[in-house]
């Protein structure tokens, strides 16, 4: 079987963003290594098992050129889709957890979403599709 296992995010620090995964969003820390460079080799995950979702590959920004790409990796449009299965629940969570929404929830022929933002100001959509 062949699936997307990983895609890197490009983040200003580790454990800032270890933290807003975890805790924020719920993810669970699948891998934090160090790395010869000084690097570390962090993946974050939805839900509680691994492999249960892709991951996230976050990767500390090493040059200028990287940096100018914290927040804007897919040209400020939505570029990453968190599926739920519970929209009300999650979406309390993060609220109290002090995720920024762009907007209220909408309901649209293929589910319940709404547009947040991560730390870094990337843009998420919060989606439980219909069933």
């Amino acid at each position: 079987m062949r699936r997307v296992a990983l895609v890197t995010l490009v983040v200003d620090d580790y454990d800032d963003a270890i933290r807003f995964y975890t805790e924020a969003l719920g993810f669970r820390l699948a891998e934090d290594e160090p790395r010869p460079d000084g690097s570390r080799w962090v993946v974050v995950e939805p839900g509680t098992e691994q492999g249960a979702g892709t991951g996230l590959l976050l990767a500390r920004a090493k040059d200028d050129g990287q940096r100018a790409r914290v927040g804007d990796q897919t040209g400020g449009r939505v570029g990453f889709f968190l599926h739920t299965d519970d929209f009300a629940r999650d979406h309390a969570r993060m609220t109290a957890h002090g995720v920024t929404f762009l907007e209220d929830p909408r309901h649209e022929p293929y589910g319940t979403v709404a547009v947040f933002q991560d730390l870094y100001g990337n843009r998420w959509d919060l989606l439980q599709p219909a069933a």
